[in-house]
């Protein structure tokens, strides 16, 4: 006679009760489930080990993130309340955007403060006339607009749009006497469509320029247009030049060609304007920044300087979206550093109230850029 079986004891000829078919049916699915989970977290730890060591990955992850999150579009504010940074550039909707590096956002902040600096309005806001419209390029295919400064590097830039364009294949292969040619190649100005069409590029395109020293900029338009000449602009050396001379140059028996105090006086003038509707938009080469790209009104993704080219170029290629299309070509070595004897060469023997009233002009520019006040040059 068998006694009462007690809880934890089993008999020979009878199954245990932890081998019953319910028991072990919940045990299989608890064995089940920890094999899944191992395997989880060894697919996870994967994952993120390519995600640290593959930047493309990294940002697929970033866009997936903020599509998930992402509110619906019944809930989304108007397009003016957005911040700059989550409204739609350049490639956006099609491709992720590297992290925006702290010298970038800090550009765009000092322009910000500057902007709302009271004293500077006069230097800093300009109308988005037809002026600025023409002087900003446009590429719609990747919904980008640049915004030409002239003696700044832009001739390369330009290549860049051009090929992005289609007129050409590649940069090598653009023939140099096309690309200021605007019939040729590609290029339409922000200007050629409708007001509706230029608000909309304005407020859902990428858009950059690119920026320099104030004065070593000066000084290269001199160099280039009065000095060098090239033979297919004869008019700077024979229009505009004895135009600044004549209203300008203190000796009237010096017969030499324009020289740079001329240049620098005409510029200073409270009064350059008149001359300036003369010249036409030849003097593109030499007036502001702001005159020509309109910083305070328009909403600019990315300023670059030339003094940093070679890493502000890869940069805004791959925050456009079109560095895996292009290359900025190839930036000669230390042709981009600030040459701070050269400026001081150029402006030695030039009075310091032709300089202040240079720098009176330029002030907007310098401050908005973050360009120190060239004391070397005012004291």
């Amino acid at each position: 006679m068998r006694g009462p079986v007690l809880p934890g004891h089993w008999l020979p000829g009878r199954a245990p009760e932890w081998m019953t078919p319910d028991t072990m049916h919940h045990q299989w699915l608890l064995l089940a489930a920890c094999f899944w989970v191992v395997f989880m977290f060894m697919v996870a730890s994967k994952f993120l080990t390519l995600t640290f060591k593959d930047p493309e990955v990294f940002s697929a992850e970033q866009e997936l993130l903020f599509l998930a999150t992402k509110p619906e579009l019944g809930n989304l504010p108007e397009e003016k309340h957005l911040p700059e940074e989550l409204k739609p550039t350049g490639d956006m909707l099609s491709a992720s955007r590297p992290a925006q590096p702290l010298v970038y956002s800090e550009r765009l902040e000092l322009i910000r403060s500057v902007c709302q600096d009271d004293s500077l309005k006069n230097l800093s806001h300009t109308a988005v006339s037809k002026f600025v419209l023409d002087r900003i390029f446009v590429c719609d295919k990747h919904k980008i607009l640049f915004c030409q400064t002239p003696k700044v590097g832009n001739t390369q830039w330009k290549k860049v749009l051009i090929v992005l364009n289609g007129a050409f294949p590649s940069i090598e292969e653009i023939p140099e006497n096309v690309v200021h040619d605007h019939e040729k190649n590609g290029l339409p100005r922000l200007s050629s469509f409708s007001d509706a069409e230029v608000q909309r590029r304005l407020k859902t395109y990428f858009k950059f320029f690119i920026v320099r020293d104030p004065f070593e900029r000066l000084i290269s338009a001199f160099k280039d247009k009065f000095v060098h000449n090239p033979r297919f602009e004869p008019w700077y050396r024979h229009e505009i030049a004895p135009g600044i001379i004549r209203k300008y140059r203190r000796n009237r028996t010096e017969t030499r060609g324009i020289q740079f105090e001329d240049f620098v006086r005409y510029l200073g003038d409270p009064n350059h304007r008149w001359l300036d509707l003369q010249f036409g938009d030849h003097i593109i080469h030499w007036v502001t920044y702001v005159e020509l790209c309109a910083p305070c009104e328009i909403k600019y993704s990315v300023i670059g300087h030339h003094e940093t080219l070679e890493e502000d170029a890869p940069y805004i290629l791959q925050a456009a979206g079109i560095d895996h299309l292009v290359s900025y070509p190839t930036i000669p070595p230390g042709i981009t550093m600030y040459n701070k004897s050269k400026v001081e060469h150029y402006f030695l023997g030039i009075s310091k109230r032709d300089i202040r009233r240079l720098y009176a002009r330029f002030e907007g520019d310098f401050k908005l850029f973050g360009y120190q006040k060239p004391e070397f040059l005012l004291n």
